[in-house]
Formats: structure tokens, sequence, C-alpha cells
């Protein structure tokens, strides 16, 4: 047995919740180089004009974090990394903490497994009840994210986590700090059930076909398999929303027209720029996310039934 043993009492619904969304931040410390390689590679080209006057041109993962450091300084890759710890402590304590509960309540009474429609509609519901209430910090950490810090002329237009948050409502309205919240919602929609139904799946077939035990090595192919599930089919939505939230106001009238224009400039290959160090980072964010979310959620429960415990 690798890590702590299951607890004998399931998990509740508060030890899920504050295991997730402790075990997210945990993970986006370590991957979110990744992320905002995945950010500049997916905005480059956007604006034809601006990008010909730049001398930042990124190239692949490590040719866009080598470019960051070398023009930026190296703390421009944890860039927005304050709203990012504030976004993952909601939206991943929601999305993934409330997955079994709302799982459980879809789940038809005396039904010993849920179906897979089950799953994915509790990703689905989860997925669009955290963007709802995360939407403001993945709008700063975007726009931190994208923005090039390089000394006079710079884009860079925030002080701060908090000033970002003021001048973004004061300027744009209180609308501004949602927006982009349909392909955001689209987006973590897709990427809930690809990364939660395809966990939830992949380790249960491998409990029940006796191939791995409830450990390590389980938790950490279940969480590879998710990551490449969830980058496949949420690359598209994940680059449009990218693009529209870091617009300046009027450049795009709607997601939608954002998505015409990507196909119509930069052909539909468009879609899935940034694709390798979206992989990478989701990859090894959900590797890092699941395997400390499940041992997260045994220490609590250890520390639960110590403090239940009369003697």
């Amino acid at each position: 047995m690798v890590g702590l043993k299951p607890s004998e009492r399931p998990p509740t619904t508060a030890v899920k919740f504050l295991g997730a969304g402790t075990a997210a931040c945990f993970a986006d410390l370590l991957t979110f180089p990744l992320d905002t390689a995945k950010v500049r590679l997916q905005i480059q080209g956007e604006n034809q004009v601006a990008q010909a006057a730049r001398s930042a041109q990124y190239r692949g993962v490590l040719g866009t974090i080598l470019t960051m450091v070398r023009t930026e300084g190296p703390r421009s890759l944890y860039s927005g990394l304050v709203a990012g710890l504030q976004r993952q402590m909601s939206f991943a304590s929601i999305r993934i903490g409330l997955y079994d509960s709302v799982k459980q309540f879809y789940t038809p009474k005396g039904s010993d497994h849920s179906s897979i429609i089950t799953r994915i509609l509790a990703g689905c519901t989860t997925g669009a009840m955290a963007v709802t209430c995360a939407q403001p910090t993945d709008v700063v950490k975007i726009r931190f994210q994208a923005s090039m810090h390089t000394g006079p002329g710079s884009n860079r237009k925030y002080s701060g986590t908090m000033d970002a948050y003021r001048t973004i409502a004061r300027e744009e309205g209180v609308r501004g700090l949602w927006k982009g919240i349909l392909p955001n919602i689209t987006r973590n929609a897709i990427v809930n059930c690809g990364e939660m139904v395809t966990y939830d799946i992949i380790k249960e077939k491998l409990l029940d076909y006796h191939l791995l035990t409830d450990n390590f090595p389980c938790h950490f192919v279940s969480a590879f398999g998710a990551g490449f599930c969830a980058t496949l089919v949420a690359s598209p939505v994940d680059v449009v929303k990218t693009r529209y939230m870091n617009s300046p106001p009027g450049q795009y009238h709607s997601p939608f027209d954002c998505m015409l224009k990507m196909v119509t400039q930069e052909g539909p290959t468009a879609f899935y720029k940034g694709f390798t160090p979206s992989f990478l980072r989701l990859g090894s964010w959900n590797v890092v996310m699941f395997v400390t979310y499940e041992q997260m959620k045994r220490a609590l429960m250890k520390v639960q039934m110590l403090r239940d415990s009369p003697f």
C-alpha cells in the first residue's frame, strides 16, 4: 500500500470540499508556468499588427517559457498566481468536492452504480456551478498571464490582484468580471466531464477488474487518462475563452464572433494553439491534484475520526 490507507468511514462532503480546494492549489503551484505558457501561445496571432511589432515570438512550450524568462524575468511565469489560487479554492472545491454528492443526487434510489449519463450530468452541473462563482478570479488570472511586463511600454495595467478587480469593474462594469462566462461554462463543463467522469470510470474499472488496488499507481493512471481526455475535448473552447476574456472592449461582439474570426483569419488549427502546454499542464495538474486529493481525504478523515473518538 502506497500512502495512507483508505478510511473506514467514507469522506464527508466537507472533507471533499476542503480537500479538493487544497489539492488544486498545490497542483497550481507546481504547474502554473505551463498554464501561463499556454495562455501566451493561445493569444499569439490574435492581433497581427501588434505581434509584428513585438520582439517576443513564442515557439513551443519550452521556447515560450525561456522567452518569457529572458524578456520579462522568471517572476512573469507566476503572473496572476494569487488570482489563480483564489480561483482554485472556490472553483475546484465546488466542481470536484461536490461531484460525488451531486452524482448521488442524480443516481436513482436502489442503484448500485451510476450510469455514464448520470456522471456526465453531475460533471456538467458542478462545472457550471463552479464557473458561476469563480469567474472573476479566472478573468483576472488570464489578464495577468496575458500581459507582458518588459519595462517602459509594457502592457501591464494592474498594480495587483485587488487593483485588477477594481479596475475591471470600474472600466468595464461589474459584468466585465463575468466576461466570457458562457464559453467558460461550456469549457469547464466539458473539462469537468473529461476529468471527473474519466477519472471515475478508469479508477472504477481498475479496481473492479483487480488490475490495481486503491493506492498511488491506480490514482496516477486514472488521473493521467483524465488529463488527456479533458485536454483533447476542451482545447477549442479553451482557446476561444482565453481570447475573449483577454480582448479589449469591442474587439469581439461575442464568443461566437471570436470563434468565427479565429477560423477566418487563422484557420481551424487555431483552436488547438497551445495544445502541448495545455496537455502538459492539465495532465500534470490532474496527476498532482487527484493523487493529493485522495491522500487529503484520507488524512482529513483520520483527523476527524480522532476528534470523534472518546479516547
